[in-house]
């Protein structure tokens, strides 16, 4: 796994406040109980934190998944 790939995940973590056994690669939005609108706004500034990027509105919207959340750090240039 790479760098940028460690610290999305430690975003989901930290945001979703998730233990080290959660297989985060699997999370959909509101398929844990979690990640409600709430912590969906929590985990959406702590990775512009930690990537230093400002998401737009139909990324936040979109971001639906953790791969889909991989999918968007993407499209702003960081290599997953």
């Amino acid at each position: 796994m790479t760098e940028p790939e460690q610290k999305l995940q430690a975003a989901f973590r930290e945001a979703l406040d998730l233990g080290a056994d959660v297989d985060v690669a699997t999370l959909t939005y509101r398929g844990i109980a979690q990640w409600d609108s709430v912590a969906h706004m929590q985990l959406v500034s702590t990775i512009e934190t930690a990537f230093d990027l400002m998401l737009d509105t139909d990324d936040v919207i979109g971001m639906s998944s953790y791969d889909k959340a991989k999918e968007i750090v993407r499209k702003y240039g960081v290599a997953l």
